[in-house]
Protein backbone atom coordinates (compact mmCIF):
# COMPACT_ATOMS: atom_id res chain seq x y z
CA UNK A 1 0.00 0.00 0.00
CA UNK A 2 3.68 2.71 -1.31
CA UNK A 3 3.38 2.48 1.23
CA UNK A 4 2.69 3.49 -2.19
CA UNK A 5 1.17 3.20 -3.11
CA UNK A 6 0.67 4.39 -4.51
CA UNK A 7 -2.09 3.86 -5.03
CA UNK A 8 -3.71 1.81 -6.71
CA UNK A 9 -5.56 1.11 -9.32
CA UNK A 10 -5.88 -1.86 -10.66
CA UNK A 11 -5.11 -4.54 -11.79
CA UNK A 12 -4.21 -6.16 -14.74
CA UNK A 13 -6.99 -8.04 -15.34
CA UNK A 14 -10.30 -8.69 -13.05
CA UNK A 15 -8.94 -7.51 -10.28
CA UNK A 16 -9.24 -3.55 -10.77
CA UNK A 17 -8.83 -2.34 -14.46
CA UNK A 18 -10.73 -1.75 -16.84
CA UNK A 19 -12.24 -3.57 -19.85
CA UNK A 20 -9.56 -6.30 -18.58
CA UNK A 21 -6.28 -4.91 -20.31
CA UNK A 22 -4.30 -8.28 -21.09
CA UNK A 23 -0.97 -8.02 -19.91
CA UNK A 24 1.63 -9.01 -21.84
CA UNK A 25 2.56 -12.82 -22.09
CA UNK A 26 5.34 -14.75 -23.25
CA UNK A 27 4.18 -15.01 -26.83
CA UNK A 28 2.95 -11.85 -27.75
CA UNK A 29 5.92 -9.51 -25.67
CA UNK A 30 7.36 -7.00 -28.82
CA UNK A 31 10.85 -6.75 -27.57
CA UNK A 32 11.23 -3.54 -26.04
CA UNK A 33 14.96 -2.01 -25.43
CA UNK A 34 16.56 -3.21 -22.93
CA UNK A 35 17.44 0.25 -21.12
CA UNK A 36 13.56 1.24 -21.22
CA UNK A 37 12.87 -2.15 -19.30
CA UNK A 38 15.74 -1.50 -16.69
CA UNK A 39 14.27 1.88 -16.29
CA UNK A 40 10.42 0.76 -15.89
CA UNK A 41 11.84 -1.88 -13.41
CA UNK A 42 13.96 0.97 -11.33
CA UNK A 43 10.92 3.11 -11.32
CA UNK A 44 8.65 0.35 -9.62
CA UNK A 45 11.59 -0.62 -7.66
CA UNK A 46 13.13 2.14 -5.81
CA UNK A 47 9.92 4.52 -5.94
CA UNK A 48 7.38 2.13 -4.88
CA UNK A 49 10.12 0.59 -2.50
CA UNK A 50 10.65 4.34 -1.06
CA UNK A 51 6.80 5.36 -0.96
CA UNK A 52 6.81 3.97 3.04
CA UNK A 53 9.82 6.21 3.77
CA UNK A 54 7.70 9.25 2.15
CA UNK A 55 5.37 8.81 4.05
CA UNK A 56 6.94 8.98 7.09
CA UNK A 57 8.78 11.98 6.49
CA UNK A 58 5.17 13.46 5.18
CA UNK A 59 3.80 13.11 8.77
CA UNK A 60 6.12 15.40 10.02
CA UNK A 61 3.93 17.86 8.94
CA UNK A 62 0.60 16.32 8.20
CA UNK A 63 -1.83 14.45 9.51
CA UNK A 64 -3.08 11.36 7.80
CA UNK A 65 -5.58 11.23 6.39
CA UNK A 66 -5.78 14.51 5.03
CA UNK A 67 -1.82 14.04 3.72
CA UNK A 68 -3.19 10.85 1.87
CA UNK A 69 -6.51 12.73 0.60
CA UNK A 70 -4.64 15.37 -0.68
CA UNK A 71 -2.27 13.18 -2.24
CA UNK A 72 -4.45 10.66 -4.45
CA UNK A 73 -7.00 13.72 -5.19
CA UNK A 74 -4.36 15.72 -6.19
CA UNK A 75 -2.54 13.08 -8.72
CA UNK A 76 -6.05 11.62 -9.35
CA UNK A 77 -7.09 15.03 -10.99
CA UNK A 78 -3.31 15.80 -12.75
CA UNK A 79 -4.51 12.26 -14.67
CA UNK A 80 -7.80 12.74 -14.57
CA UNK A 81 -7.58 16.55 -16.52
CA UNK A 82 -4.80 15.34 -18.84
CA UNK A 83 -6.69 11.91 -20.25
CA UNK A 84 -9.41 14.27 -21.04
CA UNK A 85 -7.47 16.69 -22.85
CA UNK A 86 -6.08 13.97 -24.76
CA UNK A 87 -10.03 12.82 -25.79
CA UNK A 88 -10.65 9.61 -23.37
CA UNK A 89 -13.89 9.66 -22.25
CA UNK A 90 -14.78 9.72 -18.67
CA UNK A 91 -16.61 6.72 -16.73
CA UNK A 92 -19.59 6.38 -17.03
CA UNK A 93 -22.47 6.48 -14.09
CA UNK A 94 -21.93 2.26 -13.23
CA UNK A 95 -17.91 2.91 -13.49
CA UNK A 96 -17.42 5.39 -11.38
CA UNK A 97 -19.90 3.54 -8.48
CA UNK A 98 -17.34 1.00 -8.81
CA UNK A 99 -14.59 3.09 -9.21
CA UNK A 100 -16.05 4.45 -5.61
CA UNK A 101 -16.14 1.19 -3.76
CA UNK A 102 -12.53 0.43 -4.90
CA UNK A 103 -11.29 3.73 -4.44
CA UNK A 104 -13.05 3.25 -0.49
CA UNK A 105 -11.16 -0.60 0.08
CA UNK A 106 -7.65 -0.06 -2.09
CA UNK A 107 -7.18 3.94 -1.24
CA UNK A 108 -9.10 4.82 1.55
CA UNK A 109 -8.77 1.90 4.01
CA UNK A 110 -5.51 0.60 1.89
CA UNK A 111 -3.33 2.83 1.71
CA UNK A 112 -4.85 5.17 4.37
CA UNK A 113 -4.92 2.79 7.55
CA UNK A 114 -1.09 2.23 6.21
CA UNK A 115 -1.00 6.13 6.88
CA UNK A 116 -2.00 5.84 10.10
CA UNK A 117 -0.22 2.98 10.97
CA UNK A 118 2.83 4.70 10.34
CA UNK A 119 2.32 7.41 13.31
CA UNK A 120 3.35 4.72 15.53
CA UNK A 121 5.54 2.12 13.12
CA UNK A 122 8.55 2.61 11.49
CA UNK A 123 8.27 2.33 7.29
CA UNK A 124 10.26 -0.66 7.18
CA UNK A 125 7.57 -2.25 9.29
CA UNK A 126 4.87 -1.16 7.43
CA UNK A 127 6.45 -2.16 4.52
CA UNK A 128 6.70 -5.91 5.32
CA UNK A 129 3.08 -6.26 7.27
CA UNK A 130 1.37 -4.99 3.61
CA UNK A 131 4.06 -7.61 2.12
CA UNK A 132 1.33 -10.22 3.13
CA UNK A 133 -1.10 -8.79 1.17
CA UNK A 134 -1.12 -11.85 -1.76
CA UNK A 135 -1.87 -13.97 1.09
CA UNK A 136 -5.07 -12.45 2.32
CA UNK A 137 -5.97 -11.89 -1.49
CA UNK A 138 -5.86 -15.85 -1.44
CA UNK A 139 -8.30 -16.72 1.42
CA UNK A 140 -11.03 -13.90 -0.03
CA UNK A 141 -10.99 -15.74 -3.61
CA UNK A 142 -12.02 -18.88 -1.91
CA UNK A 143 -15.73 -16.50 -0.92
CA UNK A 144 -15.80 -16.30 -4.83
CA UNK A 145 -15.35 -19.30 -5.87
CA UNK A 146 -11.58 -19.91 -6.38
CA UNK A 147 -9.84 -22.91 -6.13
CA UNK A 148 -6.23 -23.20 -4.73
CA UNK A 149 -3.42 -26.08 -5.34
CA UNK A 150 -1.03 -27.51 -2.58
CA UNK A 151 1.20 -24.83 -3.29
CA UNK A 152 -1.03 -22.32 -3.01
CA UNK A 153 -2.19 -23.89 0.34
CA UNK A 154 1.63 -23.93 1.24
CA UNK A 155 1.68 -20.30 0.47
CA UNK A 156 -0.78 -19.23 2.42
CA UNK A 157 0.09 -20.81 5.28
CA UNK A 158 3.57 -20.14 4.91
CA UNK A 159 2.58 -16.48 4.70
CA UNK A 160 0.50 -16.45 7.70
CA UNK A 161 3.30 -17.86 9.57
CA UNK A 162 5.35 -14.54 8.60
CA UNK A 163 2.30 -12.27 9.76
CA UNK A 164 2.26 -14.50 13.35
CA UNK A 165 6.30 -13.84 13.25
CA UNK A 166 5.97 -10.61 12.72
CA UNK A 167 3.59 -9.61 15.18
CA UNK A 168 4.52 -12.04 17.67
CA UNK A 169 7.29 -9.66 18.71
CA UNK A 170 9.85 -6.76 17.64
CA UNK A 171 8.18 -3.70 17.21
CA UNK A 172 4.41 -4.54 16.53
CA UNK A 173 4.85 -6.78 19.25
CA UNK A 174 3.85 -4.18 22.00
CA UNK A 175 1.84 -1.80 19.54
CA UNK A 176 -1.70 -3.23 19.29
CA UNK A 177 -3.29 -0.56 17.12
CA UNK A 178 -0.42 0.07 15.00
CA UNK A 179 -0.75 -3.94 13.93
CA UNK A 180 -4.49 -3.60 13.40
CA UNK A 181 -4.09 -0.95 11.13
CA UNK A 182 -1.70 -2.64 8.82
CA UNK A 183 -3.46 -6.09 9.04
CA UNK A 184 -6.42 -4.28 8.11
CA UNK A 185 -4.94 -2.16 5.68
CA UNK A 186 -3.51 -5.55 3.58
CA UNK A 187 -7.18 -7.30 4.16
CA UNK A 188 -9.03 -4.05 2.70
CA UNK A 189 -6.27 -3.99 -0.46
CA UNK A 190 -6.83 -7.63 -0.78
CA UNK A 191 -10.25 -7.95 -0.80
CA UNK A 192 -11.13 -4.80 -2.95
CA UNK A 193 -8.42 -6.64 -5.36
CA UNK A 194 -10.63 -9.80 -5.42
CA UNK A 195 -14.08 -7.82 -5.74
CA UNK A 196 -13.24 -5.55 -8.58
CA UNK A 197 -12.57 -8.87 -10.87
CA UNK A 198 -14.98 -8.75 -13.57
CA UNK A 199 -16.45 -5.26 -13.35
CA UNK A 200 -16.17 -3.50 -16.52
CA UNK A 201 -14.15 -0.46 -15.50
CA UNK A 202 -12.43 2.26 -17.98
CA UNK A 203 -9.15 1.68 -19.20
CA UNK A 204 -6.03 1.75 -16.86
CA UNK A 205 -5.33 5.20 -16.53
CA UNK A 206 -8.93 6.44 -16.41
CA UNK A 207 -9.60 3.45 -13.81
CA UNK A 208 -6.38 4.68 -12.22
CA UNK A 209 -7.71 8.59 -11.70
CA UNK A 210 -11.53 7.76 -10.71
CA UNK A 211 -9.83 5.32 -8.05
CA UNK A 212 -7.59 8.21 -7.05
CA UNK A 213 -9.77 10.72 -7.39
CA UNK A 214 -12.82 8.86 -5.93
CA UNK A 215 -10.44 7.28 -2.35
CA UNK A 216 -8.72 10.78 -2.32
CA UNK A 217 -12.06 12.44 -1.71
CA UNK A 218 -13.32 10.14 0.76
CA UNK A 219 -9.96 10.35 2.61
CA UNK A 220 -9.86 14.17 2.87
CA UNK A 221 -13.39 14.58 3.90
CA UNK A 222 -13.27 11.81 6.68
CA UNK A 223 -10.07 13.39 8.03
CA UNK A 224 -11.74 16.71 8.10
CA UNK A 225 -14.62 14.72 9.99
CA UNK A 226 -12.30 13.04 12.60
CA UNK A 227 -10.64 16.65 12.98
CA UNK A 228 -7.60 16.50 11.35
CA UNK A 229 -6.37 20.34 10.61
CA UNK A 230 -2.95 21.67 9.74
CA UNK A 231 -2.01 24.10 12.85
CA UNK A 232 0.99 25.74 11.03
CA UNK A 233 3.00 25.43 8.14
CA UNK A 234 3.91 22.36 7.43
CA UNK A 235 8.28 21.81 7.15
CA UNK A 236 10.18 21.47 4.43
CA UNK A 237 10.61 18.27 4.27
CA UNK A 238 6.86 17.27 4.55
CA UNK A 239 5.81 19.57 2.17
CA UNK A 240 8.84 17.69 -0.29
CA UNK A 241 7.69 14.00 0.61
CA UNK A 242 3.60 15.01 -0.31
CA UNK A 243 5.09 16.21 -3.67
CA UNK A 244 6.93 13.42 -4.22
CA UNK A 245 4.01 10.79 -3.11
CA UNK A 246 1.82 12.72 -5.62
CA UNK A 247 4.35 13.20 -8.60
CA UNK A 248 6.68 10.21 -8.68
CA UNK A 249 4.75 7.49 -5.82
CA UNK A 250 0.95 7.85 -7.65
CA UNK A 251 1.72 9.40 -11.35
CA UNK A 252 5.17 8.09 -12.48
CA UNK A 253 5.56 5.08 -10.73
CA UNK A 254 2.34 3.85 -11.45
CA UNK A 255 2.73 4.79 -15.50
CA UNK A 256 5.56 2.77 -15.35
CA UNK A 257 3.94 -0.16 -14.07
CA UNK A 258 1.14 0.02 -16.73
CA UNK A 259 4.35 0.44 -19.50
CA UNK A 260 6.05 -2.94 -17.77
CA UNK A 261 2.10 -4.37 -17.76
CA UNK A 262 1.79 -4.03 -21.78
CA UNK A 263 5.54 -4.55 -22.64
CA UNK A 264 7.17 -7.48 -20.72
CA UNK A 265 6.05 -10.52 -18.97
CA UNK A 266 3.93 -10.43 -15.62
CA UNK A 267 6.45 -12.22 -13.95
CA UNK A 268 8.75 -9.75 -14.33
CA UNK A 269 6.32 -6.53 -14.06
CA UNK A 270 5.17 -7.95 -10.52
CA UNK A 271 8.23 -8.49 -9.63
CA UNK A 272 8.44 -5.11 -7.45
CA UNK A 273 6.25 -7.13 -4.97
CA UNK A 274 9.46 -9.08 -3.47
CA UNK A 275 11.97 -6.06 -4.18
CA UNK A 276 9.52 -3.52 -2.99
CA UNK A 277 9.63 -4.69 1.12
CA UNK A 278 13.57 -4.97 1.53
CA UNK A 279 14.00 -1.79 -0.38
CA UNK A 280 11.59 0.39 2.21
CA UNK A 281 13.22 -1.62 5.00
CA UNK A 282 16.70 -0.51 3.64
CA UNK A 283 16.07 2.70 3.00
CA UNK A 284 14.59 3.11 6.57
CA UNK A 285 17.54 1.86 8.08
CA UNK A 286 19.41 4.74 6.30
CA UNK A 287 17.51 7.58 5.63
CA UNK A 288 15.10 7.75 8.99
CA UNK A 289 17.08 5.74 11.55
CA UNK A 290 15.18 3.37 11.93
CA UNK A 291 16.34 -0.26 13.39
CA UNK A 292 16.34 -3.56 11.58
CA UNK A 293 16.20 -6.39 13.87
CA UNK A 294 16.68 -10.07 13.30
CA UNK A 295 12.99 -10.58 14.03
CA UNK A 296 11.77 -8.10 11.32
CA UNK A 297 14.20 -9.59 8.52
CA UNK A 298 13.22 -13.70 9.79
CA UNK A 299 9.12 -12.10 9.44
CA UNK A 300 10.09 -10.47 6.08
CA UNK A 301 11.47 -13.71 4.67
CA UNK A 302 9.05 -16.03 5.59
CA UNK A 303 6.42 -13.60 4.29
CA UNK A 304 7.94 -12.81 0.66
CA UNK A 305 8.34 -17.15 0.52
CA UNK A 306 4.59 -17.59 1.53
CA UNK A 307 4.14 -15.02 -1.92
CA UNK A 308 6.57 -16.81 -4.31
CA UNK A 309 4.90 -20.13 -3.21
CA UNK A 310 1.20 -18.38 -3.97
CA UNK A 311 2.64 -17.04 -7.15
CA UNK A 312 4.23 -20.13 -8.19
CA UNK A 313 0.96 -22.22 -7.49
CA UNK A 314 -0.92 -19.90 -9.16
CA UNK A 315 0.67 -19.68 -12.22
CA UNK A 316 -1.97 -19.86 -15.15
CA UNK A 317 -0.91 -21.93 -18.73
CA UNK A 318 0.68 -20.03 -21.23
CA UNK A 319 -1.18 -17.65 -23.20
CA UNK A 320 -3.30 -17.08 -20.02
CA UNK A 321 -3.74 -13.89 -18.50
CA UNK A 322 -3.47 -13.12 -14.23
CA UNK A 323 -4.60 -10.57 -12.08
CA UNK A 324 -1.71 -8.38 -10.48
CA UNK A 325 -2.32 -6.02 -7.76
CA UNK A 326 -0.36 -3.14 -6.60
CA UNK A 327 0.63 -3.08 -3.12
CA UNK A 328 -0.99 -0.27 -0.76
CA UNK A 329 1.98 2.30 0.07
Amino acid sequence: MSADTSTHTALVMPPGNSQPVPAATDDDVAAPSRSSVILGLLSVYLIWGSTYLAIHFGLKGFPPFVMAGGRFLSAGLLIYLWLRWRGVRPPNLAQWRDCLVMGLLLLGMGNGLVTVAQQTVSSGIAAVAVASMPVWAALFGLAFGRRYNALEWSGVVVGFIGVLVLNAGGELGGNLSGAAALLLAAAAWAFGSVWSRGRKLPPPFMATAAQMLCGGALMLVFGLLRGERLTAMPPADAVIALVYLIVFGSIIGFGAYIWLLNNVRPALATSYAYVNPPIAVLLGALLAGESVTGHTVLALVVILSGVVLISRGGRPPPGTVRPVTRTPG
